[in-house]
């Protein structure tokens, strides 16, 4: 917190930047030739409705990405933070839940500001906005939880890069977010509904529209909260076994 108070004004005008041009462009450019064509895969919702929610959990999982790989596995290195929070009173549990903290409140901060942006657009109201957060987190952390899990093993920054292009970018431009799954062919459609962001941009996205079923939704919380609770169960056996060498 110390260090992100000196760098703050710049991920505040990324997180308010970013979705204004991807709303506008995508959602406001693109998003009138999609409604002109009254595409029924979209069942009656203006592009720019369905799109803005799929970004949202979207960009909670990146900010997890973000916070939650290269500077686990930067600090874990020998010049690294964690050797030195590790030499002091504190336990490899307590400098744990000290980085998923800042986690938490990265993604917050970042899907407050986004869910602003999306009140401003009229995709949906102050009231269910605040509703949609929740979704943000439990999406964000069912990434972050088990990144920050496995990037504490992490020996080599190739094998982050590769999981951020092999994987989070297929799943960005695969589980919904700017196109209904279903148009997937069987195959990828079954796979796609499998995948984290799937669940979590479902969850989102029928929340901040409000045509959220208890039955669908139970089932992507389930999803999303099993992924979160088992990364912080990993999570803490890797930091244990990594800070106590």
């Amino acid at each position: 917190m110390r260090r992100y108070r000196r760098i703050w004004r710049g991920s505040v005008v990324i997180s308010v930047v970013n979705p204004l041009l991807f709303l506008a462009a995508l959602g406001g450019g693109l998003g009138k030739l999609v409604d002109a064509h009254h595409s029924g895969h979209l069942a009656g919702t203006p592009y720019l409705d369905f799109l803005a929610p799929g970004l949202l959990a979207a960009s909670a999982m990146q900010n997890a990405f973000v916070e939650g790989a290269f500077p686990v596995f930067q600090s874990a290195r020998a010049q690294g933070n964690y050797p030195a929070a590790a030499a002091t009173a504190m336990r490899p549990g307590d400098i744990l839940a000290g980085h998923l903290l800042f986690v938490v409140f990265r993604i917050l901060t970042s899907g407050a500001l986004f869910l602003a942006v999306t009140v401003a657009f009229g995709v949906t109201g102050p009231g269910r906005a605040l509703l949609t957060l929740g979704p943000v987190l439990l999406t964000g952390t069912a990434f972050a939880m088990p990144l920050v899990a496995w990037s504490i093993t992490v020996e080599r920054p190739s094998r982050i890069n590769g999981v951020y292009r092999f994987v989070l970018m297929p799943l960005y431009m695969f589980s919904g977010t700017f196109f209904p799954a279903s148009q997937l062919p069987g195959a990828l459609r079954t796979v796609a509904a499998c995948t984290p962001l799937y669940q979590g941009v479902e969850l989102t996205r029928h929340t901040a529209l409000g045509t959220a079923g208890t039955a669908a939704s139970a089932v992507h919380t389930g999803y999303l909260l099993t992924l979160t609770l088992t990364g912080i169960v990993l999570a803490r056996r890797g930091y244990t076994r990594r800070l106590h060498r």
